[in-house]
């Protein structure tokens, strides 16, 4: 499916700033055929030897880099995702069913939703090699050929839910390995009361270092979780031998039994056993850094052998030891080797919350430049791998929530009743999307597409089911967050849909405006003037401003415009389209992937190819920037508006976001009312 999201090559608005048309509101029109078009971004967690694409490496380069990135979730899971689903069992689950049907579900949840709905189905669904809900979202657009509501909306939800798992995540897996310190061999209950302050102080550290980037230490990731799944198999072969008939839990029948037994509560255990597969949709989503194969490769080679050890482990280790069902995995570990492994789970918490926190960054990125959110200061660190990007806005989000999560949750049994939720909703809108891609894309007959999505969409619905339990002990607060944060979205959404509308209709042909000039020309004064503009077809609004306050009109005048196409990233040849008007204007077009930052003067150079020169101190930006007034007779409820202006107000500078000489730049104001 290499060409699976290429069919149409439609270029689509990016955008400078929410505040107005030209370059100021670019932002505008990006959003406004949002709903309609056939391509969004992936939301790739970063790539362990580089976060700017697929990382130029060796086969097993490739397969190390990405179990550091991809699998350092699922990873975590068991610390914690044994002993809850033992612990919701009747009688505690130290009884012999509860353990062969706990283990039973856990390896055929691994197996059904990772193995099969992920690595073999959706990762066949790819946008030139980009994966993710919002890739999916992009195809199903695409293979609709129209302007679906439905779709936004999946898609958008989809994103939301990210961001609430990119809080829960982190807070979990840190707080999961610290607890080890609880079960410390004959200290056993001293450190209770510093779990929570120590998992704190590494969380927030773990923030705090965000703005120095990780590529100095990205290049252990994989090596370090390589490692933590080796112990992880080598601490389940240690203990699969303390009750080998431990190994009957991977016939399916006993999960089946364990559930006919427990009944009501069955379903309840089903959203503690779903812990165990957090993390799957990070397989789909990081195939732009790493790829199918390898990632194909580390699962089926590496990660599901060595966590199916683990859980057969734990399992015969609760078997032989019933009162090891209180922690499992940390009875699991000997007393020689028993603070190296605690050191070891907590480096593979903060690599996992790493690779969440950094794909939140990349969200973002790739969520402004499609005009899903306004426009945010998004820093570079690093020089030579673009991908590699801090949002000091996000991240501050992300450690305040992670901070609120473990006030409200001190402890990974309260933070796993939270947790679950967002990663389950997404993996159903995966589910919703596929089901367009089937049908229209692939062009499935109806029987053969209903036998492939249904049973994944009904083990979707079973697990959200089971997960929508916990609402009232904490799973409100992802869906909290992902309700507020889809807001959000809509809002910027239908709000700069309004703007560019109403701009619009106030608005002059470019080709008529050329024209009156002719008749009637005014005073020319030297240089070049570039206007940013998201419509090339109309005059943009500082140049009308320019025209009538100041009466003067450049040499030459670049209408500019830029767009974030269908494609991941643009190869340099393509990034720019100069297209002569008159003597006077020429269009111009930069084209960036949505995984890429605009960077304006740079793209100018290659115009310099094209024949169209530009001396930078010789040439003025113009910006039109609008004020926005509410108003409650049109547009959006007042509320709404009042929330709209407030993100045009709170939005960064598109100087900055361009990366525009701030002397080189003019802006000119006007009024809307929305």
């Amino acid at each position: 499916m290499g060409t699976a999201g290429a069919g149409s090559r439609r270029n689509f608005m990016a955008g400078a700033s929410p505040q107005g048309e030209d370059g100021a509101a670019a932002a505008a029109s990006n959003s406004q055929t949002l709903a309609d078009r056939s391509v969004a971004p992936a939301h790739p967690h970063p790539a362990a030897a580089g976060e700017g694409g697929h990382v130029k490496a060796g086969k097993w380069g490739l397969i190390i880099g990405a179990i550091g990135v991809v699998f350092g979730d699922i990873g975590t899971s068991p610390l914690y995702a044994m002993r809850e689903a033992l612990h919701h069992s009747r009688g505690g689950g130290a009884n012999e069913l509860a353990i062969l049907g706990v283990v039973s579900l856990v390896f055929w949840a691994l197996i059904l939703v990772v193995t099969l709905k992920y690595v073999v189905f959706l990762m066949k669904a790819d946008n030139k090699g980009e994966g993710g809900t919002l890739a999916l979202m992009a195809l199903a657009q695409h293979a609709v050929g129209r302007r679906s509501g439905l779709i936004f909306f999946l898609g958008v939800c989809g994103a939301a839910l990210f961001y609430g798992d990119g809080v829960i995540t982190p807070a979990v897996s840190v707080v999961g390995a610290i607890e080890g310190l609880k079960d410390a061999p004959g200290l056993r209950g001293v450190f209770d009361p510093y779990v929570l302050p120590v998992s704190a102080g590494i969380l927030i550290a773990l923030f705090m270092v965000q703005s120095k980037g990780t590529a100095s230490v990205a290049r252990f990731f994989g090596p370090l979780t390589l490692l933590w799944f080796l112990v992880l198999a080598a601490l389940g072969v240690l203990h699969i031998f303390d009750d080998p008939s431990i190994f009957r839990a991977l016939s399916p029948h006993y999960g089946i039994l364990f559930l006919i037994e427990n009944g009501a509560l069955g379903f309840i255990i089903l959203g503690s056993v779903f812990l165990a597969v957090t993390g799957a949709e990070a397989l789909y989503a990081d195939m732009g850094h790493f790829g199918k194969a390898p990632i194909r490769a580390g699962w089926l080679f590496i990660v599901l052998p060595s966590l199916t050890l683990n859980y057969l482990g734990q399992g015969a280790l609760v078997l032989s030891d019933p009162s090891a069902v209180e922690n499992p995995f940390f009875r699991m570990i000997p007393e020689v080797v028993y603070w190296p492994v605690v050191l070891l789970a907590t480096a593979a918490a903060c690599i996992a919350s790493q690779a969440v926190i950094t794909g939140a960054f990349s969200l973002t990125q790739q969520a402004v430049q499609l005009g899903l959110l306004p426009r945010i200061d998004i820093r570079p660190t690093s020089e030579t791998q673009a991908g590699q990007i801090f949002v000091p806005s996000v991240n501050m989000f992300l450690m305040t929530g992670v901070l609120v999560l473990l006030v409200l949750f001190p402890t990974s049994s309260q933070l796993t009743s939270a947790y679950g939720i967002a990663v389950t909703g997404a993996m159903f809108v995966d589910t919703l999307l596929a089901w367009f891609i089937l049908r229209r894309m692939w062009n499935w007959s109806l029987p053969v597409s209903l036998a492939a999505i249904v049973p994944f969409a009904l083990l979707d619905i079973v697990f959200i089911s089971s997960n929508a339990l916990k609402i009232p002990d904490g799973a409100w607060l992802p869906l909290v967050l992902g309700s507020v944060l889809v807001l959000i979205m809509w809002t910027w959404v239908r709000g700069t849909q309004i703007l560019t509308t109403k701009t619009h209709k106030d608005s002059l042909p470019l080709t008529d405006l050329i024209e009156m000039l002719r008749a009637r020309p005014p005073h020319r004064a030297p240089g070049t003037a570039i206007f940013l503009t998201s419509d090339p077809d109309v005059a943009p609004v500082a140049l009308m401003h320019n025209l009538k306050h100041n009466k003067v009109l450049h040499e030459k005048n670049v209408i500019l415009t830029v767009r974030t196409t269908d494609r991941p990233r643009v190869p340099e040849n393509q990034r720019v389209t100069i297209e002569p008007i008159s003597d006077d204007f020429k269009k111009l077009t930069i084209s960036y992937g949505f995984m890429e930052q605009p960077n304006v003067p740079k793209a100018l150079g290659v115009c310099r190819k094209q024949g169209l020169k530009f001396d930078i101190m010789s040439t003025s930006f113009f910006l039109g920037r609008r004020s926005v007034i509410a108003s409650a007779s049109q547009g959006m409820p007042l509320w709404q508006d009042r929330l709209f202006i407030f993100l045009t107000r709170n939005a960064a500078n598109p100087t900055d976001f361009f990366h525009i000489p701030p002397g080189r730049v003019v802006e000119l104001g006007a009024q809307v009312v929305v």
